[in-house]
């Protein structure tokens, strides 16, 4: 049988042939296939009796923020999509890779996995509450001088990180690379790699970062 025989439907093979390529390099979809398919959850609504709310009193960046939030929503989200503060970023959202880092209370934490209803009164701190209006932060200065960014979508995880890393080491608290428990850790190369290993730079800026946090070490933070 060739490609133009009549088939039983009254077209022909090449036609049935040449209409499949069409769809398949032009992406043709027929109206309504997607949904079909995959259809789409309806939204849910703040009348919806499944939504629980609740009201939460964050201190961001030493301003109170009253908001009336879904239980679930995180932190993270709580910042970038209730508050517009967007520096946190948004990276693994599994707290793998440290980009959504804040400090909270003066510690670091990954705030994707922290629901933003359990820290009702805390001060929360954020990038955007480092600069004291055109002052930049010691740690900012220095990050720009060692160049310790590069597409900066860590940077301000990583800059968080490291104040709070900073003020653990002069609390004198130990990390896993330090030799000696009965003496306060001196601040090496290693103790710094180790302390912000959980924050990941995708550049791998790494030792220009180790560098800025050295320099800024010095500094009050």
């Amino acid at each position: 049988m060739s490609l133009d025989d009549d088939t039983p439907f009254g077209v022909t093979r090449r036609q049935v042939i040449e209409g499949g390529a069409a769809f398949a390099v032009l992406g043709f979809v027929r109206p309504g296939f997607a949904a079909e398919v995959n259809p789409v959850a309806p939204p849910v609504l703040p009348t919806d009796p499944g939504l629980s709310t609740m009201a939460v009193r964050l201190t961001v960046n030493g301003s109170d923020k009253a908001l009336n939030l879904d239980t679930r929503t995180t932190l993270l989200d709580a910042l970038r999509e209730h508050l517009g503060l967007t520096g946190s970023k948004k990276g693994c959202d599994h707290g793998q890779c440290g980009a959504c880092t804040v400090l909270v209370n003066g510690r670091r934490i990954n705030s994707c996995l922290s629901l933003a209803a359990m820290h009702e009164d805390d001060k929360i701190t954020t990038i955007e509450g480092f600069a004291k209006g055109d002052v930049l932060h010691p740690l900012q200065a220095a990050f720009v001088h060692h160049d310790g960014f590069q597409c900066g979508y860590c940077t301000p995880g990583q800059i968080c990180s490291a104040a709070g890393m900073l003020s653990e080491h002069k609390a004198g608290m130990p990390s896993v690379v330090t030799a000696d428990l009965t003496q306060d850790p001196a601040l090496t190369d290693d103790e710094i790699r180790e302390r912000m290993s959980g924050n990941i730079c995708r550049c791998a800026a790494y030792p220009n970062i180790v560098a800025a946090i050295k320099d800024a070490s010095g500094a009050t933070l």
